[in-house]
C-alpha cells in the first residue's frame, strides 16, 4: 500500500503499518444516532448547532485492518482548513461529540472524531459507564487508539480540504487522556487541549505524567477542582511534570468532572464557556489556525 504523506515535516502515515492490533471483524460501522443510553437522562436545553456554513456527517476512516467510522465537519467554502482531531469522551462518538465537530468547523477548522471504540464494541446502547469501562475500554490497547488517530490525519489529509500541517488535538474525559498520549505519541501535534483527562498510570499502562517528558507540544489542559477521580494531588504531580515546557494546567475550583458535557448535570455554563475560549486562544496563539 503507499504511504500518505501527512504533515510539513515529511512524516508519513501508513494505516497498515502498525503490527499486534486487534484484526478480528470490527464492532461498529457507524457512528451512533442521538445520545449514548448511559449518557441519559440528557438535560433539555443541550446545545445543538445547525449545519449552516459547514458540510457535516459520518464517514469511514481506513485503519489497520479494516475501518472504523468518525465524524467530521469543516466549512462550505474555501480550505484546505486547519485539523482539530477530537478525542471522543467515555460515551464514544455520540451526539455531544458531534455536536463539538460542528462547533470546531463553524470556526473554520476542519474537524474530526474517530470511534476509537469500533474494533471493541458499539457503546452508545451499552446501560451504564460500567459496562462500557468492563467491555470495551479496559480492553483497548494505547498502540491501537494511537495509531487510529495516525490513520484520522491521514484520511483528514487525502480530502483535500484539511491542512495537516496545522494539527491540533483535543479530547474530554477518557478522550482527554487521549489527547495528552497522542501529543507525546505524535511530533506533527502543534498543540493539544486536554479536558479533564485522566492523568495517572502504572508501568503497563503509563499515564499522562509518566509520559509528560516526550510532550513536544504545547498542551493545554483544563480541569475540575471538585472532580471526584482526578485529584489536586493528580494535577500537582502533571504540572511538576511539565515543569520548563510550553505547556499550562487550568483548574476551575467549582466545577465538576464533566463541566464541559451541555447535556449532563455537570454542566457548568461559565467554566466551559472559559474554557472554550481558551481553547481557541490556544490554537491560535500555537499555530493552529
Amino acid at each position: 500500500m503507499n504511504k500518505i504523506r501527512f504533515d510539513h515535516r515529511d512524516a508519513w502515515a501508513d494505516p497498515t503499518s502498525l503490527e499486534g492490533l486487534n484484526r478480528r471483524r470490527f464492532m461498529t460501522s457507524s457512528v451512533a444516532v442521538g445520545f449514548a443510553l448511559a449518557a441519559q437522562p440528557v438535560l433539555a436545553d443541550a446545545i445543538h448547532t445547525d449545519t449552516a456554513g459547514i458540510v457535516a456527517g459520518p464517514v469511514m476512516v481506513p485503519v489497520t485492518g479494516g475501518e472504523i467510522p468518525a465524524f467530521r465537519a469543516y466549512p462550505d467554502k474555501g480550505g484546505p482548513f486547519p485539523v482539530i482531531l477530537v478525542a471522543h469522551e467515555i460515551f464514544g462518538v455520540h451526539e455531544y461529540i458531534q455536536d463539538v465537530v460542528r462547533r470546531l468547523a463553524k470556526l473554520g477548522y476542519y474537524a474530526i472524531a474517530p470511534d476509537l471504540y469500533s474494533r471493541q464494541g458499539d457503546v452508545s446502547q451499552m446501560a451504564s459507564v460500567k459496562d462500557i469501562i468492563d467491555q470495551v475500554v479496559t480492553k483497548i490497547p494505547d498502540s491501537q487508539f494511537l495509531s487510529d488517530l495516525d490513520s484520522t490525519v491521514a484520511y483528514a489529509h487525502t480530502t483535500g480540504k484539511a491542512d495537516v500541517s496545522r494539527l491540533g488535538v483535543t479530547g474530554f474525559c477518557w478522550g482527554g487522556r487521549a489527547t495528552w498520549l497522542y501529543a507525546a505519541h505524535n511530533p506533527a501535534v502543534k498543540a493539544a487541549v486536554a479536558w479533564y483527562g485522566p492523568l495517572t498510570g502504572d508501568d503497563s499502562r503509563p499515564g499522562a505524567i509518566q509520559l509528560a517528558g516526550k510532550i513536544t507540544a504545547p498542551v493545554l489542559g483544563l480541569y475540575a477542582g471538585k472532580d471526584g477521580n482526578i485529584t489536586a494531588a493528580n494535577v500537582s504531580a502533571m504540572r511538576a511534570a511539565l515543569q520548563g515546557g510550553k505547556s499550562e494546567i487550568i483548574v476551575y475550583p467549582e466545577a465538576s468532572h464533566g463541566f464541559h458535557a451541555d447535556y449532563r448535570p455537570t454542566y457548568d455554563e461559565a467554566a466551559a464557556k472559559d474554557g472554550w475560549q481558551r481553547m481557541q486562544a490556544w490554537f491560535k496563539k500555537n499555530g493552529v489556525a
